[in-house]
């Protein structure tokens, strides 16, 4: 009686950390929703404006869009600084190292679960400077994506992606994979040819220089999307922790009853017993 009740203690310990566990990661999944909800106006508006220079003609070239023999891939990998998210952390590495299978690959870790997983594994890491995912600001996602166009145009990379998870609902995180470079004509060109709008020095400088903003919003908007997933993630998987402490509080419970009756019994049969002698 004495080891159950015990356990029941430790069992409530449990559930009241994963309760306000739970409680945390509702506050900053809000927070984090409303992060997405602003940082997408500033990615549809650039990406219209790449859109709208890119279909002025069919003519139109960058270096940013020229196809070329893909010989080193550069793959920003976002994951989480904790665990306790379920399987967050996990599906979005498994899926990040899967892509890179075979190929001659240098990684870009965002999240500290994310630097040691390639770091344990072995991979070639471009730079580890974003360890902590959580503070990681848009400056930093800029500042990135400069890095690595600079890198790209110097031939240095020949393809960059992006591995994060999107987030779908509070109960549904996917992992995604996106190509950012080289950018493609038929995703950037729009349906109608001959834009109105007048760039100047000229179209292709502002392409140039408007290619990466667009990149440090695809890296912002991935990032808010990893932090909701993961705060998602991490309130299902403590709710599913404090159920299951719950139940295991109740049949250890029940198992204290029955031992208590047991011995209440046994007591009043020795008595009785001793009565009758």
């Amino acid at each position: 009686m004495k080891d159950i009740k015990l356990r029941i203690r430790s069992m409530e310990s449990t559930k009241q950390i994963t309760k306000a566990m739970e409680m945390v990661a509702a506050s900053k999944l809000r927070r984090a929703q409303e992060n997405v909800a602003r940082s997408r106006p500033y990615f549809e508006i650039l990406y219209g404006t790449v859109c709208d220079i890119a279909s002025e003609s069919d003519a139109f070239t960058s270096k940013y869009m020229e196809a070329r023999e893909v010989k080193k891939s550069c793959y920003v990998v976002i994951a989480g600084d904790r665990g306790l998210a379920g399987g967050y952390n996990h599906n979005v590495l498994k899926l990040a190292e899967a892509e890179m299978a075979g190929k001659n690959a240098v990684v870009v870790p965002i999240g500290k679960k994310s630097v040691e997983n390639f770091r344990a594994h072995g991979f070639e890491i471009l730079t580890d400077v974003w360890f902590d995912a959580g503070d990681v600001s848009v400056s930093d996602c800029f500042t990135m994506a400069k890095d690595l166009c600079r890198r790209f145009l110097a031939g240095e990379l020949d393809e960059v992606s992006i591995v994060y998870t999107n987030f779908v609902s509070i109960l549904t995180q996917q992992p995604t994979v996106i190509p950012v470079l080289p950018l493609h004509g038929p995703e950037t060109r729009g349906e109608e040819a001959g834009s109105e709008t007048l760039y100047e020095p000229g179209s292709e400088a502002v392409f140039d220089a408007i290619v990466p903003e667009y990149l440090g919003g695809l890296i912002y908007g991935a990032l808010c999307e990893s932090r909701a997933s993961e705060q998602g993630a991490r309130r299902t998987a403590m709710d599913s922790a404090t159920k299951n402490a719950e139940e295991m509080i109740g049949d250890l419970s029940l198992k204290y009853n029955r031992a208590r009756q047991g011995a209440i019994t046994q007591e009043i049969t020795e008595i009785v017993a001793g009565s009758n002698t």
